[in-house]
């Protein structure tokens, strides 16, 4: 019997691309899910595809920058739950690039890193009673682009570096209940949130990984499902790069 069976899920950003896939192998392992999304389009297509799969799904349209919206979250789970994991995956990346540190508008700045660590910190918060109750699992999703410090990328790249700084944080507090916190940093992954990457990102991405082909969100599902699991009980302040060795360290 899968370790997650029968165990409450929360996947933010679950509405498509790498959040998708993550919500689809966290419920195959037998969770019961949590799609916590902000669009309330892909939040009901998410939710009827993972019924259909036959995993038990509940949606809760959440924006994670937003401490009203992730308040009734923390209190609609702990109806459904409570929360024994969590996945923050939901983030601001595609359109954000192109512009040079010194050109970036102060508003874009500041909303980038209110959805990719505010947001974050705000949902492992809200959640956080139902999470120690259980000795449970929090995963951040962080990315490679922290450790190589892609160009004209200056406050997403920021706003990941602080996720794997937050986490480190986040894992000092939580070990007193038992509760693992740990970052996975995907590379460039395909997918509809980076459908509008430049091309020559991912030409640079081509000529510089170690493997010979292009990232896919299923090269993440195994990893961040792991550790949800008991079999990662004993990891927690760990950020693991996933991106096919285009950052080697």
């Amino acid at each position: 019997m899968s370790t997650l069976e029968g165990r409450t899920v929360v996947v933010t950003g679950a509405g498509r691309g790498l959040g998708l896939a993550l919500a689809k192998a966290i419920g195959a392992a037998g969770a019961h899910l949590v799609v916590a999304e902000r669009s309330p389009e892909l939040a009901a297509e998410a939710t009827a595809e993972l019924t259909e799969d036959g995993i038990v799904t509940h949606r809760v349209d959440t924006d994670v920058a937003d401490p009203d919206s992730v308040a009734e979250l923390a209190r609609r789970t702990a109806d459904i739950g409570p929360v024994y994991g969590l996945v923050n995956n939901a983030a601001l990346a595609n359109g954000v690039g192109g512009k040079y540190f010194d050109e970036i508008p102060p508003e874009e700045w500041d909303r980038v890193l209110a959805v990719n660590v505010r947001g974050p910190w705000l949902v492992a918060a809200a959640l956080y009673d139902q999470l120690a109750a259980q000795g449970g699992r929090i995963v951040n999703l962080s990315s490679d682009a922290a450790f190589y410090g892609s160009p004209r990328l200056a406050h997403y790249v920021t706003s990941k570096g602080a996720v794997v700084a937050m986490t480190r944080a986040m894992a000092r507090d939580a070990g007193r209940h038992g509760v693992t916190v740990n970052a996975v940093a995907p590379g460039l992954t395909e997918g509809e949130a980076t459908a509008a990457i430049p091309a020559e990102r991912y030409e640079l991405y081509r000529r510089n990984r170690a493997l010979d082909r292009a990232q896919q969100p299923e090269d993440l599902t195994g990893l961040v499902t792991f550790l949800l699991s008991d079999a990662a009980a004993y990891i927690t302040g760990q950020t693991m790069l996933v991106d096919g060795g285009f950052v080697c360290h």
